[in-house]
């Protein structure tokens, strides 16, 4: 029996990056059900879908929804999308067609993140050094994960616009002579040396394990969160030094993308990495390395860093995607 009011309408989000998987429903404004999976334990994207889809519906019963808003870490340049630290790779109509969805938008994940900048709590950033935003001036954005991603948000006359882009794969700027060391030694082994080579998980491993190469050692067989770990707890010479390398060399890179794109209203740093760093990225060489840029230092002095502490925060520029304005892919 109708009851005479509208049904409220449904939609997908998902955040997909290299290594996990995340899904949310939005229903009437607001967000529920979110789960979280890893990318390997699916074929496919559609699959990783469907499987969310039926356990939320056998959780509590949920009408499917019929459009939906997806990030992911990749380039999006047309139809088909390949994950660049995934297997994952599809066709975006093909998608939307096998999820019966009405609408499909695809995005950047560190775009998505864009979107949300101007939405995070302010008790969720937490500062790094001195600085002061200028209002309404453009912003970066940065984030070591899985891999490196890169954006910015740009105000156009009453509207901010995010940036979509491959900055993680920018090549590696080095400045001290032990970091000439590392870059050489990856240089044989990568050929071309990434920033996402070491601002990452994986490159935390590469940078550990360049060190240990330099010191003439057999590195142990360490995750990226094992490493941090044992440089916070300060148990492993080569450990601390891999993590307050990573952190200079996070700077120099962050310091230039500020240049590049005139953030002086702040540079904000996501992704899995740096969070969970806490104190010690506070302490680190980090914003001494953002500010020595020569006769550019008293202007990147002004420029505030941010560390983003917010949960899933690309799933608030996500729910943001389906009206606002920004560079995503709309599957046929």
């Amino acid at each position: 029996m109708s009851t005479g009011r509208p049904e409220r309408s449904v939609r997908l989000i998902a955040d997909i990056g290299g290594t996990n998987v995340r899904f949310a429903l939005l229903e009437g404004g607001e967000r529920r059900d979110q789960r979280t999976f890893t990318c390997a334990d699916f074929p496919d994207l559609a699959s990783a879908v469907e499987h969310y889809l039926e356990a939320v519906d056998a959780a509590r019963g949920v009408r499917r929804p019929s459009e939906a808003a997806m990030a992911v870490a990749a380039p999006i340049t047309g139809d088909y999308i390949r994950m660049t630290n995934h297997v994952w790779q599809f066709s975006a109509a093909e998608s939307r067609r096998r999820l019966g969805l009405e609408r499909l938008i695809f995005l950047n994940d560190f775009t998505a993140l864009a979107m949300a900048l101007r939405h995070l709590p302010p008790e969720d950033l937490q500062q790094v050094g001195g600085g002061r935003a200028v209002p309404d001036a453009a912003v970066a954005l940065i984030g070591p994960g899985t891999g490196l991603g890169v954006s910015g948000l740009i105000p156009c006359e009453n509207h901010w616009i995010p940036l979509q882009g491959e900055g993680g794969h920018q090549t590696l700027s080095v400045v001290k002579e032990r970091e000439m060391e590392v870059l050489s030694i990856l240089y044989r082994r990568f050929s071309h040396v990434s920033a996402e080579r070491v601002l990452s998980g994986p490159g935390l491993v590469n940078l550990y394990h360049a060190l240990c190469v330099l010191e003439g050692r057999m590195p142990d067989d360490l995750a990226p969160e094992q490493i941090t770990a044992r440089a916070i707890d300060g148990i492993c010479r080569i450990c601390m030094e891999t993590v307050s390398m990573f952190c200079s060399l996070l700077g120099t890179v962050a310091g230039n993308l500020v240049l590049m794109l005139g953030a002086v209203g702040g540079l904000y740093i996501g992704g899995g990495i740096v969070p969970r760093l806490g104190t010690h990225f506070a302490r680190s060489n980090f914003r001494d390395r953002f500010e020595d840029k020569g006769r550019y230092a008293d202007y990147l002095a002004d420029v505030p860093t941010f560390v983003i502490h917010t949960e899933l925060p690309a799933f608030i520029g996500l729910e943001h995607a389906f009206v606002a304005p920004g560079p995503r892919l709309e599957a046929a």
